[in-house]
């Protein structure tokens, strides 16, 4: 799995022109679901994502959730962020997941947000998407397997 996270002051996407999700501030959340994620990896990533403090506090400092900010969560599946370019300049999109199974467990991914988080908006899965933000500092913050593995002790 891997998350593109985007702090925004507003975004929202659209099919065919009509715009099928908004929010104002928040997250947009690109969703890449790969071949052997689960519904316990969608759990783990939503818990991070939703805890992550990277909204600023009255200091300017970095404090503040999305809970606590009381931003909006646009979720957008995109399985392009599993591209492979190691050989060859073709990416290639083998670890991606089967595209039912990921769309299962991106409407997972929905369900579960809207448990925790009052204003959860979202793309249409495997459809020609257009979505337009405003990144809000820019923030933008890459959740992967890479940046969620916990530091060995020494």
């Amino acid at each position: 799995m891997r998350l593109v996270i985007q702090r925004v002051l507003h975004a929202e996407v659209a099919v065919s022109g009509e715009q099928i999700g908004k929010i104002g501030k928040g997250l947009l959340v690109l969703v890449g679901i790969g071949s052997e994620d689960t519904e316990k990896d969608v759990d783990r990533y939503l818990s991070k994502l939703i805890r992550l403090r990277i909204f600023e506090d009255q200091n300017g400092k970095t404090n503040l959730s999305l809970s606590d900010v009381g931003g909006g969560l646009l979720l957008v599946s995109q399985f392009t962020l599993l591209a492979d370019v190691s050989e060859g300049n073709r990416p290639g999109f083998s670890g991606a997941g089967d595209p039912e199974r990921a769309e299962e467990l991106y409407e997972y991914m929905i369900r579960r947000a809207r448990e925790t988080v009052p204003v959860v908006e979202h793309g249409s899965f495997g459809a020609d998407m257009q979505v337009s933000l405003t990144n809000d500092g820019p923030f933008t913050i890459v959740l992967d397997e890479s940046t969620m593995k916990r530091k060995k002790e020494t």
